[in-house]
């Protein structure tokens, strides 16, 4: 198995919408063990082109941002959080849509890697982690969804998620246990 730990919309934008103590020395801490382990660490980050021209008025999770420069290339908010910035030679997926594979080249980075497990994190749970969660599943993709290592506005929503949906897919675990598990 060649795995990549993906941290996905953890962008200032997003991320300062939400709370969560320690969450971003988490994902800080599995990037560090996935690098020393060998695993390729991805990105998956929101963005649009000037203008929006990839947000259809019937998308109901982006039409509002349309216009706006949010998520442009010039928007300070669609940056990576400072605290779990990429490293050299970590790789940056821009996605269009919810799931990391929605209008993004992911799946060619993937399998020009020869990737075929992957570890999900990211915010928020009931987004990006089940969409991508969802579609990798049906691509093949062995799936790890570090609990901890996702954020969700709604607890109980996140803790649905985590306990009773993604389980019939992933294997759930958190950040330091999985971190233990990579033997560095």
């Amino acid at each position: 198995m060649t795995a990549a730990l993906l941290i996905m919309d953890v962008q200032q934008g997003i991320v300062e919408r939400y709370s969560g103590e320690d969450y971003l020395a988490r994902l800080a801490a599995a990037a560090a063990a996935a690098r020393a382990a060998g695993i390729r660490v991805i990105y998956v980050v929101v963005g649009f082109r000037e203008g929006h021209p990839e947000v259809s008025p019937r998308n109901k999770s982006f039409a509002a941002i349309a216009g706006t420069g949010r998520f442009g290339a010039d928007d300070p908010g669609a940056r990576i959080h400072h605290a779990v910035g990429p490293a050299p030679g970590d790789v940056i997926v821009t996605k269009r849509r919810v799931s990391a594979f929605a209008g993004s080249d992911l799946d060619v980075v993937l399998r020009s890697g020869g990737i075929d497990s992957l570890v999900l994190t990211g915010i928020a749970t009931s987004g990006v982690v089940l969409s991508t969660l969802r579609q990798a599943a049906d691509l093949d993709y062995q799936l790890t969804v570090l609990a901890d290592g996702c954020l969700d506005a709604d607890a109980e929503v996140h803790r649905v998620l985590t306990e009773k949906i993604f389980p019939r897919q992933a294997e759930v675990s958190t950040v330091a246990d999985w971190s233990a598990g990579l033997g560095g």
